[in-house]
């Protein structure tokens, strides 16, 4: 018995202090921590990303470099000439020369083909090469100078005896191995290289104002691969000329380019003849070059080496201001209200009298203390979203997909989902535990899913896109079953439901300057709920008091639902149609993307088009089979015969089978999206089936999934800025070098802030959408009185 006591006290304690509250409580000290941390890092080292992507890095996976802290875009040959000819148009000059020897002359030759619309045959010449291209203003040269010499002296002189107009605005040049081979490796070979740097380091640092001066560090050899004429250049020799070149440049303004040979080194095999690399890591060192020369002018959301962050808005400004004020005041808040209470209680110790505050006053000092604490918190949130993904005090990494990367996380949240399954005592068909499961583990695997950057593997891409139907499908199924049932169609009602499901993304829209269409989800998931409400709302209203008086009200149903089909069929098929409703304004900076195009609205839209249309269509067969008694799922039994339950788990199970291999054969994302509309309700209903007919099954959940099921929409909304990183494009970094600890790490906080974004979201809902309508006027007119200056001075109403 008391051993019983005793384990049920520890359990008790335990409970205690294993809360999500203390775990928020941990994230906040941890982001405090990091911030501290990074703190030092830039003080010490800076935050150049250029120095990031020019000094280290690592292989996540062979072939895949992955520079220190920052992201780097793979230039296409259309990327390339494009910023060429970008920099060019805006008065840049595209002026690069590679001098060296043979292995400088290997990497422009990939550089050049790169840019070039027609192969340029590598040379082993020892002379220049000189390449132009009109088209796009760039000219790349090639000055054959194997060492530092005289010859490489009066080169430099003679550029800073000319204008700065005249010099190249880009020089890669490097050197050592032709020294050791001519002099065969002696040591006043090494002396001379370190004097006749020392006197070129002048014209290189006058030169560093006008050209950005990259000197590359010696790749190491394959000893054994080397030929007679060359065994003297050892990679001890290398490694000395290395040492004398970062010792002299040490002080200047030349970029050391060390990165090249940590990828040299990487790829070691893959040096063809002991000496010259093949063109892997050829490619590799081409791409850092321009990300180097491009990335700060070119608009590319995954290439944030050698980019500056973008510049605040007077909007952003205005917001900051905003929460920052509400920070203050709730700070002095709370410490008034601890002076008030010291205060209330050493009265009542002295004279045993209480606090004389009516309780009006008292809840109205709660309610403004709410919300102010309830905006600071949103504020805190949001300056640690800025700071994340709109500046490069956090560091940011490509993402890198393999199927190990998505099959594991993906196994390890499926056992723990079935590890805490338990019982419930709901009984119907897509109860809510069972509903905030379903969204639960769709929203994990969606979120392993943009990690890993999944998307390029095509079954798995049309998984998902089943996975987002089945989201838009428990719209329709929801909200018309509590239209149906309640026959509620109140402004209060759609007011509730779309502050709830706007209030991050607006907040988020005014802090990170992106257009509300940024979100895709949530401007999805809004604009079907308008319209599951007007189709309800309209004309005749209908609900199941209704129908059961009037029988022909069922019809009606059909007759909106055969309507509603037909509208989204014709906005389907008429493009013109399409653009000229969601391009109305003032409606049209809703659905258009900051480059004034309405395109990935339309292809969001057209993809899950019929999706809530079939979840309403099946929560009205479903009331319908309730109402004449053929299922039955007020108890925990079958919902049908032995027989009739087989089979239609038998029909689930072909049906989930059936899009699986669908998924697998089609040929290309667009032909699989042509289709998907039409049949995504396959799987959904299917897995529905599966999952209800037998009501041991259909009385199980799982509360890990079930609990992330209740913040999914966070969970959708915060991983744009605060788990993912550039828009979604890669990773947030907060301990490199250690990819899975940063995961761990990055996954708790931002799991930690999207419940509290949930809890922030339901206070201010109370009081931002009151049921008392003559306040709910008064909030939705100074809503427009704060929006409408705003749409204005953005051109919301220009025609």
């Amino acid at each position: 018995m008391a051993d019983s006591r005793g384990a049920s006290s520890t359990q008790n304690e335990l409970t205690y202090y294993l809360n999500v509250e203390n775990a928020k409580l941990l994230a906040f000290v941890m982001v405090v921590g990091f911030v501290m941390y990074h703190s030092v890092i830039h003080l010490k080292y800076g935050n150049d990303s250029c120095k990031w992507l020019l000094s280290d890095g690592r292989f996540p996976g062979y072939g895949v470099w992955q520079p220190y802290g920052c992201m780097m875009h793979k230039y296409t040959k259309e990327d390339a000439r494009m910023c060429m000819h970008y920099i060019s148009y805006w008065g840049g000059r595209n002026h690069i020369t590679f001098m060296g020897d043979s292995r400088i002359r290997q990497l422009y030759y990939e550089f050049v083909n790169l840019l070039s619309t027609t192969e340029i045959q590598a040379s082993k010449k020892h002379s220049d090469v000189h390449v132009s291209d009109d088209k796009i203003s760039a000219r790349v040269d090639f000055l054959w100078h194997p060492m530092v010499n005289t010859s490489m002296y009066n080169v430099y002189k003679s550029w800073m005896m000319s204008e700065p107009q005249a010099r190249p605005n880009l020089i890669v040049t490097g050197s050592a191995t032709w020294s050791i081979k001519v002099n065969n490796g002696s040591v006043e070979a090494l002396n001379n290289f370190r004097a006749n740097l020392s006197t070129i380091v002048k014209y290189l640092d006058k030169m560093s104002e006008s050209t950005r001066i990259l000197w590359t560090l010696q790749d190491p050899v394959t000893e054994e691969q080397l030929g007679p004429n060359r065994s003297m250049i050892t990679n001890e020799q290398i490694d000395s000329y290395n040492k004398v070149a970062l010792d002299v440049l040490s002080d200047t303004k030349v970029k050391i380019w060390s990165s090249s040979r940590l990828v040299a080194q990487g790829m070691k095999k893959d040096i063809v003849d002991g000496i010259h690399l093949s063109k892997a890591p050829l490619e590799l060192d081409v791409q850092m070059l321009l990300n180097m020369y491009c990335n700060n002018d070119m608009n590319h959301n995954d290439g944030t080496c050698c980019r500056t962050h973008e510049l605040a808005t007077t909007l952003q400004i205005i917001t900051a201001a905003f929460f920052l004020v509400c920070i203050v005041s709730a700070v002095a808040l709370i410490l008034y209200r601890r002076r008030q209470r010291r205060n209330a209680v050493k009265n009542r110790a002295e004279n045993g009298q209480r606090n004389g505050k009516t309780t009006v006053s008292m809840e109205q000092s709660e309610m403004y203390f709410e919300i102010i604490t309830s905006l600071a918190k949103l504020g805190i949130i949001m300056a640690y979203s800025y700071i994340c993904d709109r500046s490069n005090f956090f560091m940011k990494e490509n993402k890198y997909y393999t199927h190990v990367n998505f099959l594991l996380p993906f196994a390890y949240v499926m056992i723990l989902g079935f590890f805490f399954t338990e019982s419930t005592d709901q009984t119907t068909v897509l109860h809510r535990d069972q509903t905030d499961e379903w969204k639960g583990w769709m929203q994990l695997v969606i979120l392993i899913y943009h990690l890993t950057g999944a998307s390029k593997v095509l079954p798995i891409y049309m998984h998902i896109r089943v996975l987002v139907s089945s989201y838009l499908f428990l719209t329709g199924y929801g909200h018309f079953t509590y239209f149906w049932k309640h026959g509620e169609y109140s402004l209060f009602r759609y007011c509730q439901v779309m502050f709830r499901l706007n209030l991050l993304v607006v907040v988020l829209c005014f802090v990170m300057n992106r257009p509300y269409q940024f979100y895709y989800f949530v401007p999805l998931v809004s604009f079907w709920f308008l319209v599951i409400y007007v189709t309800m709302a309209i004309w005749p209203h209908l609900s199941e008091k209704s129908a059961e008086d009037h029988t022909r009200h069922y019809f009606y149903m059909i007759v909106k639902f055969v309507i509603l089909g037909t509208v989204i069929s014709l906005l389907y098929m008429s493009e013109v149609f399409f653009e000229h409703l969601f391009l109305l304004r003032p409606l049209k900076p809703l659905f258009v993307t900051s480059d004034d195009s309405i395109h990935e609205w339309r292809f969001r839209w057209q993809l899950d088009r019929y999706s809530v249309l079939f979840g309403m269509v099946f929560a009205f067969a479903y009331q319908m089979l309730l109402k004449y008694r053929i299922i039955n799922d007020t108890t925990k039994e079958n919902l049908l015969s032995g027989s009739m339950n087989a089979a239609f788990t038998g029909l689930g199970v072909l049906g989930i089978s059936s899009y699986v291999v669908f998924s697998c054969l089609c040929r290309n994302k667009q032909e699989c999206n042509e289709v998907h509309s039409y049949i995504t309700f396959v799987p959904i209903v299917s897995y529905i089936l599966i999952r209800n007919t037998y009501g041991w099954l259909r009385t199980k959940y799982s509360s890990f999934f079930a609990w992330f099921g209740r913040i999914s929409l966070e969970l959708f909304i915060s991983q744009y800025h605060i788990w993912l990183a550039a828009d979604t494009h890669g990773v947030l970094v907060l301990i490199p070098s250690y990819p899975v600890l940063n995961i761990i790490i990055t996954s708790f906080i931002f799991i930690c802030i999207s419940h509290e974004i949930a809890k922030v979201t339901a206070v201010l809902s109370k009081y931002a959408v009151p049921d008392e309508w003559k306040a709910l006027l008064r909030n939705i007119i100074l809503c427009i009185a704060v929006l409408l200056p705003i749409c204005i001075t953005h051109g919301v109403f220009d025609l």
